[in-house]
């Protein structure tokens, strides 16, 4: 569990410095619309999705790579995802977080912003929690907080430690195109 939450940090630290430089936004664009792409080859539904990123990530203030991150992770930007324990969405939104957020989980764009305003209260809830708080916060959106916090951390569950080096990697991956 160590390593796991090294690695993350180590990813999160490598952007905090990254995103001190200035990035125009046609590299976020760029970047997440390219790896929309590789999933959805509907360059429509790509640019949608893409825009809706950038809209919640300035609505919310969340890093628009963790946002696209997470999306990879949940859906694979599938617009009609479900998962077998109910969640829906390019976001996966369980039905009871839609409601708490007051967003229709069926409706692509409050579904992206319920999503990023859910990992937004994540990361304030989690903040100081020191230099994992962002591996922290995304185990929370996989298993909730109460999980994170009866646990002191990533709970040990195989699905929420796989979801956060799966997310992780995408961030990296991401990282490396906005860069590029």
């Amino acid at each position: 569990m160590n390593f796991l939450k090294k690695f993350f940090a180590a990813a999160v630290m490598s952007a905090t410095i990254f995103f001190a430089c200035e990035v125009e936004a046609a590299d976020y664009y760029s970047a997440i619309y390219r790896t929309v792409n590789s999933y959805n080859s509907n360059g429509v539904e790509c640019d949608w999705i893409t825009r809706a990123i950038l809209y919640a990530s300035s609505e919310y203030q969340v890093d628009p790579i963790l946002i696209t991150a997470i999306m990879e992770a949940e859906s694979g930007f599938d617009f009609h995802a479900t998962s077998p324990v109910g969640a829906i969405g390019l976001m996966q939104l369980m039905p009871e977080t839609a409601a708490y957020l007051g967003v229709n989980p069926h409706n692509p764009l409050e579904n992206v912003l319920g999503g990023t305003r859910f990992i937004r209260d994540q990361l304030g809830r989690f903040k100081d929690w020191g230099i994992y708080s962002v591996t922290d916060a995304v185990a929370a959106y996989n298993a909730g907080p109460g999980a994170v916090e009866k646990y002191g951390g990533v709970p040990n569950y195989s699905e929420t430690v796989n979801y956060v080096i799966k997310v992780a990697n995408n961030y990296k991956k991401l990282l490396a195109l906005v860069q590029s």
